[in-house]
C-alpha cells in the first residue's frame, strides 16, 4: 500500500478502536489500546507530510470523485497538523496513565474511547477536503470534549462542561448556516471546488452572509477574544490529561478551518474586500492584552494557564490579520510551537496536583525544594512562553515581530513585546512562589512526581528547545504552507 492509500487509517484506526476500547475491562487494557491506535496513526501521519510537501496528497473515498464522493486534501499546511495531534496524542498518553487512574478511577474504558473519539475528530478536521465534512468531525470531536472535560473530579467540571456544550454547538450552528448558504450558491460541499465557483457569486449578500457566520462560528470554537469565556472554566476543571490535549491540538484545529476556509475557499480576494484584516488585528490586540493582564490575577496554576492560552491565541489571529506570507507563517509555526510550550506547562501544574493535591498560587511556596524536576520544567516551559531566545516561543514571536515590521505595523511589535513582559509577570508568580518563599509546613512531606510524569514533560522540554533552534520542520515547513494559502500576498 501506498502512503496515499495509509493516509484515512490516521483517522479510522481511532474511530473503529473507540467502541472496542469503551467495552474493555479494568485499566491496562483501555489504556493500551488506545496508545496502540495512536501510535499507529501517529506513525502514518509522520510518512504522510514528506510525502505532502512536493505536492497536495488527494484520497477519493470508494474512488468516487467529488463533488459526488469525500475527498481528503492534504498539503503542507494540514499534514504539518495531522503531525502535530498525533505525536501530541504519543507524547500525552504515557503521562496521562497515572493522573487518569487517580482522577477518574472508575470506567476508564469509556473515558479513552472519548479520548479516540476526539482525536479521530481532530485528524478528521484537518485532513478532509469537504466542508460538510468539517462539520460532522467537528461535532465528533466536540461531543466527546464535552463528555471528557465532564469527567473532572470537581462539581464545576459539569458547569463547564454544559458552558462550552451551549458555546460549541453556537460555533458549530453559525458553521453550518454558512457552508448551508456556500451550497445554495454553488451546489458544491467540496473545498476546491468551492474555491472555483465563489468568484462567480462573490457580490452576492448569501456569500458575504457565509463568511460571516463561518468566520464567527469558528472564532466561538477557537475561543477568540470577546468569544472565549467557555475555555478558562473548561481547562481548570478538566481531568488533567484531557486539559493537556484539549490546549495543545483542539484551538490548533479550530485555528486551521479558520485559515482553510477564510483563504483556500473564499481566496484573498474575497478576504480583503471583508473587514477581515480590522477585526482580526483588533480583537488579536485586545485578546493578548486582556487576558495576559487576566493571567496575572489567577489564583490557580491551571486557571492562569487558560488564560495565557487565551492570550496565545490572540498571537495567531494577531499574525493573520496582517495577511501576508510572513504573517500567516508565523501564525502557523505558533500553533506548533504554543502547543509544545503549553502542553509542558499543563503537564508540570497537572505534576504539581497530583503530588499536592491542589494548584493554588499560595500553596506553591517552597515548592521548588521537594519538586525541583517539576518546577524547573515549569521555568523551562515558561522561558519558552515568555519567548527568551533558544526557545521554540522566541522563533514564533520573532517571526511575528519581523512580518509586522515587514508591513510598518508598529503597534502590533508593540503588543508583542508587551505581552511578553506580562507573561513573565504571570510566570514569575509562580517560580516566585516556588524558589523565593519559605515552604510551609506540611503534615504529609511532598515528593517529586513520578518519572512517568517526569519524562513526558522533558520530551516537551526538549522540544521547545531543539525547535528553538531547528526552525527546519516549524519555520520552513509553516513558510511553505503560507504560501500555498494566501498565495501572491506579499
Amino acid at each position: 500500500m501506498s502512503v496515499l492509500e495509509w493516509m484515512p487509517f490516521s483517522v479510522l484506526l481511532p474511530l473503529i478502536a473507540a467502541p472496542v476500547c469503551a467495552l474493555l475491562p479494568g485499566r491496562w487494557l483501555p489504556w493500551s489500546l488506545t496508545l496502540l491506535s495512536v501510535a499507529a496513526s501517529a506513525v502514518i501521519t509522520a510518512f504522510v507530510l514528506p510525502a505532502a510537501l512536493d505536492e497536495p496528497l488527494r484520497y477519493a473515498f470508494g474512488n468516487w470523485p467529488p463533488p459526488i464522493g469525500i475527498e481528503y486534501r492534504v498539503d503542507a499546511v494540514n499534514a504539518l497538523l495531522a503531525l502535530l495531534i498525533a505525536w501530541m496524542g504519543i507524547i500525552i498518553l504515557p503521562f496521562a496513565k497515572l493522573t487518569v487512574d487517580r482522577e477518574v478511577p472508575q470506567r476508564q474504558g469509556p473515558f479513552y474511547a472519548l479520548f479516540l473519539l476526539a482525536m479521530a475528530g481532530l485528524m478528521g478536521i484537518v485532513l478532509t477536503g469537504d466542508a460538510f465534512n468539517v462539520f460532522v468531525f467537528l461535532e465528533i470531536s466536540s461531543l466527546s470534549t464535552y463528555a471528557l472535560i465532564a469527567h473532572g473530579r470537581k462539581r464545576a467540571a459539569l458547569l463547564s462542561s454544559f458552558r462550552y456544550l451551549i458555546m460549541g454547538t453556537l460555533g458549530a450552528t453559525f458553521y453550518l448556516i454558512g457552508i448551508g448558504l456556500l451550497y445554495i450558491m454553488t451546489g458544491t460541499l467540496n473545498m476546491v471546488d468551492l474555491a472555483d465557483r465563489i468568484p462567480e457569486v462573490a457580490e452576492t449578500n448569501a456569500v458575504r452572509a457565509a463568511f460571516a457566520f463561518i468566520v464567527i462560528g469558528i472564532g466561538l470554537k477557537l475561543a477568540l477574544f470577546p468569544l472565549h469565556r467557555w475555555l478558562p472554566g473548561a481547562y481548570t476543571n478538566a481531568p488533567s490529561a484531557v486539559t493537556i490535549f484539549l490546549a495543545a491540538t483542539a484551538t490548533k484545529v479550530a485555528v486551521y478551518v479558520l485559515l482553510r476556509m477564510v483563504f483556500t475557499v473564499f481566496g484573498l480576494e474575497f478576504a480583503l474586500g471583508m473587514p477581515y484584516r480590522e477585526v482580526f488585528f483588533v480583537l488579536g490586540t485586545l485578546g493578548i492584552l486582556f487576558a495576559s493582564v487576566s493571567a496575572i490575577d489567577q489564583p490557580n496554576v491551571k486557571r492562569m494557564l487558560a488564560y495565557s492560552s487565551v492570550a496565545q491565541i490572540g498571537y495567531i489571529a494577531l499574525a493573520i490579520s496582517l495577511v501576508s506570507v510572513d504573517g500567516v507563517a508565523a501564525g502557523l509555526v505558533h500553533i506548533f510551537n504554543h502547543a509544545l510550550m503549553k502542553g509542558a506547562l499543563f503537564m508540570a501544574a497537572a505534576a504539581i496536583i497530583y503530588r499536592l493535591g491542589a494548584d493554588r498560587i499560595e500553596d506553591l511556596a517552597g515548592l521548588a525544594r521537594s519538586m525541583p524536576w517539576t518546577m524547573l520544567a515549569f521555568v523551562l516551559a515558561g522561558l519558552s512562553m515568555i519567548g527568551v531566545p533558544l526557545t521554540a516561543g522566541f522563533i514564533s514571536k520573532w517571526a511575528l515581530i519581523a512580518a509586522s515590521i515587514n508591513q510598518g505595523n508598529w503597534i502590533a511589535v508593540v503588543v508583542v513585546l508587551v505581552g511578553s513582559l506580562l507573561a513573565l509577570l504571570y510566570i514569575g508568580r509562580v517560580a516566585e512562589a516556588a524558589y523565593l518563599k519559605p515552604a510551609p509546613e506540611r503534615k504529609t512531606p511532598v515528593r517529586e512526581a513520578p518519572l512517568a510524569l517526569l519524562a513526558p514533560m522533558y520530551v516537551l522540554i526538549a522540544a521547545n528547545f531543539w525547535f528553538g533552534i531547528d526552525t527546519r520542520l516549524t519555520l520552513d515547513i509553516a513558510t511553505r504552507g503560507a504560501e500555498l494559502l494566501v498565495g501572491g500576498a506579499p
